[in-house]
C-alpha cells in the first residue's frame, strides 16, 4: 500500500507541474510522448502472441516507437481541425466495443492483428486530445481528470456497499450497475459545482454541457471495461509493471483513452456552436 500511495504522489507531481508550472508547450510535450511510448508498447504485449518471445519483445518496442512517431507529428503539425478527425475516429471503435464486452467471451472475433492498428489509433487520440484540452486550458483537463476520478472512487464506495447487479460479469466481476449509477451521481455533483461556481451558462448551454460530462463519464468507464476485457482474453494481469504498485500506463490511462477524446471533440463541437464556455 505504501508503494502504491508513493507512486500516486509521484505521478500526481509530476502530471500537475507540466500542467501548470509553466505556459510552455513542451514539457507537456514530452510527457504525451512518454505516455504514448509507454501505452503503445504495453498495447501490443495484450496483442495475440507468436511463438518467438524475442520477436514479439521487439515488435513491442517497434510498436511503441512508431506509435510515438506519429503522436509527436499530430503533436507538433496539427491542430484541433485534424485531430478532431483521430477523435471522431476512435468514438466508432468505442462505439463498436460496446458489442464486444457484452458479448465477450463467446465472442472474440475483435482479437486479431488489427487490433494493434485499432490501440495506435486509440492512444493517440486520447495523447491529442489531452494536450489539445490543456492548451484551451489547464483547468479544462482538471475538470476531465476530476470527471474520472469521482466516477471511480463514487463506483468503488457505492458499489461496494450496495453493488448487487453485475455491470459486465465476464469482464470485470467488481463492477456494478449500482456503482455505475454512484460514479454517475458523484460526476453530477463535481458537473453542478464546476458549471453554477465558475460558469455562467445560459439553460440550452447548462444542459450540452451537462450532457457531454455525463457522456464522458460512462466513455471513461467503457474503456476501463475494454482494457479489462483484452488483457482477460489475453491473460494478462497488469499492462506492465512500470508503475510501481499499479501496474503499467495502460492500467492508469483506460478510462482516459475513451473520455478525453469524447470530451475534446465535445469541447470542439461547442466552440463551433458558439457556446461560450
Amino acid at each position: 500500500m505504501l508503494e502504491r500511495i508513493v507512486t500516486a504522489l509521484i505521478l500526481v507531481a509530476i502530471v500537475l507541474s507540466c500542467m501548470f508550472a509553466s505556459t510552455s508547450p513542451y514539457p507537456m510535450m514530452l510527457l504525451m510522448l512518454l505516455a504514448a511510448l509507454g501505452a503503445g508498447y504495453e498495447w501490443f504485449k495484450l496483442m495475440p502472441k507468436q511463438q518467438d518471445k524475442g520477436i514479439d519483445l521487439l515488435k513491442a518496442w517497434l510498436t511503441g516507437g512508431v506509435v510515438t512517431l506519429v503522436t509527436f507529428v499530430a503533436l507538433f503539425y496539427f491542430q484541433d481541425n485534424v485531430w478532431i478527425v483521430f477523435w471522431l475516429a476512435s468514438l466508432v471503435v468505442w462505439l463498436l466495443s460496446i458489442s464486444w464486452v457484452r458479448r465477450y467471451p463467446e465472442h472474440d472475433g475483435w482479437y486479431n492483428p488489427s487490433l494493434l492498428l485499432m490501440g495506435g489509433l486509440l492512444i493517440i487520440s486520447a495523447v491529442t486530445a489531452i494536450f489539445s484540452l490543456w492548451q484551451f486550458s489547464p483547468w479544462w483537463l482538471m475538470y476531465v481528470f476530476l470527471l474520472v476520478w469521482g466516477a471511480d472512487s463514487g463506483a468503488y464506495f457505492v458499489g461496494r456497499k450496495f453493488g448487487m447487479r453485475k455491470l459486465a460479469p465476464m469482464v470485470s466481476p467488481n463492477k456494478s450497475i449500482e456503482g455505475l449509477l454512484g460514479g454517475l451521481a458523484t460526476s453530477g455533483l463535481i458537473i453542478v459545482v464546476v458549471a453554477t461556481q465558475w460558469l455562467d451558462l445560459a439553460l440550452l448551454p447548462f444542459l450540452c454541457f451537462m450532457a457531454l460530462s455525463l457522456v464522458t463519464v460512462v466513455a471513461s468507464v467503457q474503456g476501463d471495461l475494454v482494457e479489462s476485457m483484452i488483457k482477460r482474453r489475453a491473460g494478462i494481469k497488469d499492462s506492465g509493471r512500470i508503475l510501481p504498485g499499479h501496474g503499467g500506463v495502460l492500467d492508469r490511462v483506460d478510462s482516459l483513452l475513451a473520455a478525453a477524446p469524447v470530451f475534446a471533440a465535445g469541447m470542439f463541437l461547442f466552440n463551433y456552436l458558439g457556446f461560450n464556455l
